[in-house]
């Protein structure tokens, strides 16, 4: 499912929506948190990217796994190449679980501040932003080495 779309690797393909739909909702869980006032108008879109985001970066990962497997029979090859995938697959499961919890908290937070009182929402704000960090740091550090593996 995840080896090829039209015949094309899909991992270049479908890490290109976790490269945007990360950012966007640690961004967007951010001044969710940080900006009570844009709560009413940015509720729907924080809401939507807590699940897209998550299900993007197991895509992303999921078709890494895939690529690895039709390309160099599911082992990484030796050499500077293979230290340089080693280094990008090495983000891949802290990319994956710290979007997974941002997207369960920026949801928490969602629900805290309509149901909720001021209390648990400014909790609930402290650690979305930490666990925003964390993503868009994996998020960058993922990109990154698995563009220097690409071209260089």
């Amino acid at each position: 499912m995840f080896e090829d779309v039209f015949g094309l690797p899909a991992h270049p393909l479908i890490v290109h929506t976790a490269v945007i739909f990360i950012p966007l909702l640690a961004v967007g869980a951010v001044v969710f948190g940080v900006v009570p006032r844009v709560r009413p108008q940015l509720g729907w879109a924080v809401a939507l990217l807590s699940v897209v985001a998550p299900i993007a970066a197991f895509a992303a990962k999921a078709s890494g796994e895939a690529f690895i497997d039709r390309n160099f029979g599911g082992e990484v090859p030796e050499g500077p190449l293979g230290a340089k995938l080693d280094e990008h697959m090495s983000y891949a499961n802290p990319l994956l679980y710290s979007t997974i919890a941002l997207g369960v908290s920026t949801l928490l937070l969602v629900y805290s501040s309509l149901r909720l009182g001021k209390v648990a929402t400014a909790i609930l704000t402290v650690i979305t932003v930490v666990l925003a960090v964390a993503a868009g740091f994996y998020a960058v550090r993922s990109g990154h080495t698995g563009a220097v593996a690409v071209w260089s």
